[in-house]
């Protein structure tokens, strides 16, 4: 005993050291764990094995699947959210380019499939015919969306959207995923320090009474991989709060639910479910053919009505298979002019719907199993290597530190 206490009083500088040490240690390996689970975005290094690439975009078609399957499954309602948009408030909204848009497709389509009854009709009479065109577009629309009301999952595919907009876009995913666990994420490297100097008292009493190289490698290896698993474990467990006494104890991720609701939700209806995004996924998705199925009915319709008293001499002048080709044309048409018409109304389509408080509002009121499937899935896949390197870097660190007690 005196010959440790000898020792101790000696070199009690470096025996000091040994715990704020093993607290750098346990900082370090938390935050090169982190960086490696968002960074690289592409893989660097000599496939397969030489390199890294970020666990979230590494596994970014299975990360995005999840998160989809959570949000069209628990947090959205697309019916609800179309529910919310007023036809006669939209049309309004879109007035000036949807009059265009009826003017353009209306002429381009007459002189293209009869240009000589186009050529000889008075121009009053050609500005007559487009009023009437246009005076009955609004009820057209408002039509139209109660068809896609009525059919919404038979143009939209939601999850499709979804999964291909994050796989697409990996920093999105990325951010979807580092935003709503940034808290998390500091948490695990503070929580580094705190264990990492614990075990570092540990670590300098095992080396004063045994002297043995292995002991500050082998701890440091230790502190790497337990206080990497330790943290990642409390950031979701206890689900539900344990209170003892006057402390509550739970997951870090669970008792942050009110605000990470928050964000996610901002971040679906900013950066996923955009009205760009929905109108992408309507005219080019794996159902873009049924909208514009459901636009030629609507079109053809209208083409009928407005020749409805002259349809037989219509037909007769024009031919039932050239007429038929008109509508179809016009509806494409129409078709192609919509992100345009409405890209005067995002704001209002944005402000309508609403998808960051229906998100919110549903993200509440998950069960705790349900809620920890937003983030836990980036930690499971590949956890284990991010467990390992705190290990390893804990090990070399822990060599240092044996040169520098014995030299």
């Amino acid at each position: 005993m005196n010959a440790v206490l000898n020792d101790l009083e000696q070199h009690w500088a470096l025996y000091a050291a040994i715990p704020f040490v093993a607290a750098l240690i346990g900082y370090v390996t938390k935050r090169v764990a982190i960086e490696m689970m968002f960074r690289p975005i592409e893989f660097v290094g000599i496939k397969p094995l030489l390199g890294w690439q970020g666990v979230v975009p590494k596994h970014g078609g299975r990360m995005a699947a999840v998160a989809t399957d959570l949000l069209t499954t628990n947090l959205l309602d697309l019916k609800e959210i179309f529910d919310r948009i007023d036809p006669d408030l939209i049309t309004r909204q879109i007035e000036q380019p949807l009059l265009k848009a009826v003017d353009d497709i209306a002429r381009g389509v007459l002189e293209e499939y009869h240009p000589r009854m186009w050529e000889v009709m008075p121009s009053m009479a050609q500005e007559l015919l487009i009023k009437q065109v246009q005076a009955s577009t609004p009820r057209l629309v408002r039509e139209l969306m109660d068809e896609l009301r009525e059919n919404l999952d038979e143009v939209l595919d939601v999850k499709h959207m979804t999964v291909q907009t994050l796989t697409r876009d990996k920093k999105l995913l990325v951010k979807l995923i580092r935003e709503t666990s940034r808290p998390e994420m500091g948490f695990i490297a503070r929580a580094g320090i705190v264990f990492g100097f614990t075990l570092g008292i540990v670590q300098a009493i095992t080396w004063a009474v045994t002297k043995e190289p292995l002991v500050l490698p082998i701890f440091g290896a230790l502190v790497g991989l337990f206080t990497d698993w330790l943290a990642i474990k409390l950031i979701f467990v206890p689900r539900d709060p344990i209170r003892l006494g006057p402390l509550t104890f739970q997951g870090k991720f669970q008792k942050r639910k009110a605000e990470v609701a928050r964000q996610y939700g901002e971040i679906i209806a900013h950066e996923v479910l955009t009205v760009p995004n929905l109108m992408e996924a309507v005219l080019t998705g794996p159902r873009s053919d049924r909208l514009l199925a459901m636009v030629q009915r609507t079109v053809a319709k209208a083409v009928d009505e407005q020749a409805s008293v002259a349809k037989p001499l219509v037909a007769l002048a024009i031919g039932g298979q050239r007429l038929r080709e008109m509508k179809a044309a016009a509806a494409r048409r129409a078709v192609e002019s919509f992100p345009a018409t409405v890209r005067q109304a995002e704001g209002y389509l944005t402000q309508a719907m609403d998808v960051a408080q229906m998100v919110e509002y549903r993200m509440l009121r998950l069960t705790p199993l349900q809620y920890e499937g937003l983030l836990r899935p980036a930690f499971r896949q590949d956890e284990w290597k991010l467990i390992a390197v705190g290990g390893f870097i804990g090990f070399l660190v822990g060599e240092l530190q044996v040169l520098l007690m014995l030299h």
